[in-house]
């Protein structure tokens, strides 16, 4: 028997808690589903952990790579004789390394959403959506080939909507829910037509195709890795379909730390992970590309996070810009050699893993800060350093990493992605520096705005939240003190091998020193009781401030081009050629058949004289006729 065989459990799991939770959860008492809900994500947890250890103490093979191991693997559907799809469990590096992240923070919202939801109708609904999230995340991490990634990449997409739309009586959360949905679907038609062409021309669904196969395809193999990328950029909503990610906030505060913190946000940096063989030998153009996309897009969110007031967009956009720098740091790589262009893969997952907990923690902070006021705007905190100890210090270790301050986690893995992104253009580099720059201001303003300052009026008795969740934000902060100093290199690396991490002195200081200057500027502006001078500064750019904080009007531009151009342009013209020619032809079809029947019908009477009439008559008109021929 295979040691890894109990890792079918790390799926089946969560599936039986959703199964029983949506069928039996009515009938059960808020406790009784929290606890089953809790209680599977534990086992699931500790057999996440055990894998881990049982896997990467192992050690290495004599090629110096880590084994990639298939303890499970069954036929789907067999489509031709080479081409066959396979649902299964792999295990690899980065598959290991996924489970410990997705099971940590998913185990964690389980506990923390005890105290955050507690008497909140439908407890039970929403214990049940969070373990088929949960599963479904899961499954996709451990695919053994691309369209099983795809089948749970669809169930990531379902789960998600659920739980975005949970409060369903309020139109905004129908909204947003809808919103991810349809924009997701439209990058997945993408991702769904790249697996197609990628797997006719390479005769296989697997991570590891015939090489030759694929050169023999040329162009196309490109353009079914852009066309899987695209995917990808929805789901870890790259610009510019970002658009929904910000109003998901619209679900409850633990549903949008999963989301934004190990799970599906990230899944699109997982893909290219993932493919990163293939991009970096038949596609790398492609890959750099999605590196620009990334960039781009880590510079337009921090930008938007620099003004806006609801906490919760404020993160959301924060999760925008660190998901680009994680895209970034794979399309800086030109090798799959670290030592000679393929150290961003390594950075890119470093990251991945470092920014699952402390943006875990900023967003179960986040909710313990709204659990106090009862309020998501910033203009209704202030001073709360004094009433939420625990919550207060918890966050500001979450700020200083995702600042990329010495000894946090994100120090460490930001460290890694800027030393990438010099090593391929000087320009990205001093780009995605500025890009952490603007991080460490727009957290910092987050931070001093909560906690500093004059307490509102309108937070009249603020406290610190139960344990439930206050110990869960402990863990997290913990582990974001922590996580730096794991040898990350020493367990995934771009072509498996063993890598050491070594920190630029040069990057290092200059963008402490940079981060430094930012949290000075957003102290001065935010920290006191008067902010007249943050109010000068958006008064003297006031046309880039609103614009900013209409998110430079990208969701207007989507609202014109679908209901002016679209709907009004296209559909509606559409929808009035199908009424008037379409419908009239056949309404015309109709109305001639029914003229025609009433004046024949005479001919079907059932009178058996008239039966008889007719029949001589016609006899006689033959018999003349064949007299006179």
């Amino acid at each position: 028997m295979n040691c890894m065989d109990f890792t079918i459990l790390i799926l089946a799991l969560p599936f039986l808690s959703f199964v029983t939770l949506g069928l039996a959860g009515g009938k059960m008492s808020h406790r009784t589903s929290g606890i089953i809900g809790t209680v599977s994500l534990g086992i699931v947890s500790a057999l996440s952990y055990l894998t881990a250890a049982l896997y990467f103490t192992d050690g290495r093979g004599i090629d110096g790579l880590f084994p990639t191991l298939m303890p499970y693997n069954a036929l789907w559907l067999p489509l031709t004789d080479t081409l066959k799809i396979e649902m299964g469990i792999m295990l690899d590096p980065i598959s290991v390394m996924m489970l410990v992240v997705i099971s940590t923070v998913s185990l964690l919202v389980h506990i923390y959403s005890f105290g955050y939801m507690k008497g909140e109708k439908g407890f039970q609904r929403y214990y049940a959506f969070l373990s088929l999230f949960t599963m479904s995340m899961l499954g996709l991490v451990v695919a053994t080939n691309i369209f099983q990634m795809y089948v749970f990449w669809e169930l990531v997409g379902v789960s998600s909507y659920l739980l975005i739309g949970f409060y369903y009586t309020k139109p905004a959360a129908i909204a947003a829910s809808k919103k991810a949905f349809v924009v997701t679907r439209f990058a997945d038609l993408g991702f769904l037509i790249g697996i197609l062409i990628y797997g006719y021309y390479g005769k296989t669904f697997s991570f590891t195709p015939d090489l030759h196969l694929l050169a023999a395809a040329g162009a196309m193999i490109p353009l079914a890795l852009g066309l899987m990328f695209v995917g990808g950029a929805g789901k870890s909503a790259m610009f510019p379909l970002h658009i929904w990610l910000p109003d998901a906030m619209e679900g409850p505060t633990p549903v949008s730390a999963l989301i934004h913190a190990a799970t599906m946000v990230v899944a699109g940096v997982y893909l290219v992970a993932r493919m990163f063989p293939l991009f970096i030998g038949f596609a790398p153009e492609t890959l750099h590309l999605a590196g620009y996309v990334g960039a781009f897009t880590a510079l337009f969110a921090a930008v938007i996070a620099c003004v806006q007031t609801d906490i919760k967009r404020v993160l959301a956009f924060s999760t925008i810009s660190q998901i680009g720098f994680m895209i970034v740091a794979l399309g800086v790589c030109t090798s799959s050699d670290p030592h000679s262009g393929g150290l961003g893969y390594m950075a890119s997952m470093f990251h991945l893993f470092t920014h699952a907990m402390f943006k875990a923690l900023l967003f179960l902070g986040a909710g313990a800060i709204i659990h106090a006021v009862h309020s998501n705007e910033m203009k209704d905190m202030g001073g709360l350093r004094r009433y939420l100890p625990i919550t207060h210090l918890t966050f500001l270790i979450a700020c200083l990493s995702i600042a990329g301050i010495w000894p946090f986690s994100g120090f460490f893995s930001k460290d890694e992605i800027l030393s990438a992104c010099y090593g391929f253009s000087p320009v990205i580099g001093v780009l995605m520096t500025a890009i952490a720059g603007l991080t460490a201001f727009y957290m910092f303003r987050l931070y001093f705005s909560i906690f500093w300052g004059k307490k509102a009026s309108t937070a009249a008795h603020p406290h610190e939240a139960p344990s439930s969740m206050t110990i869960p934000l402990i863990i997290l902060a913990t582990f974001t003190c922590l996580a730096g100093f794991i040898p990350f290199g020493q367990f995934v690396s771009s072509d498996g091998s063993a890598y050491s991490i070594h920190i630029d002195l040069a990057v290092a200081a200059s963008s402490l020193i940079i981060a430094a200057i930012a949290i000075a500027i957003a102290a001065i502006m935010y920290k006191s009781e008067n902010k007249s001078f943050a109010i000068k500064i958006a008064g003297r750019f006031k046309r880039l401030h609103r614009a900013a904080y209409r998110r430079f009007y990208i969701d207007e531009i989507y609202q014109f081009v679908t209901h002016r151009i679209i709907f009004n342009g296209v559909s509606a013209p559409v929808a009035r050629f199908d009424r008037a020619i379409i419908d009239g032809f056949m309404n015309s079809l109709a109305w001639a058949t029914n003229i025609s029947s009433t004046a024949i019908r005479g001919l079907q009477s059932g009178n058996i004289q008239q039966y008889t009439l007719v029949f001589l008559g016609g006899a006689l008109i033959l018999i003349l006729l064949l007299i006179l021929i």
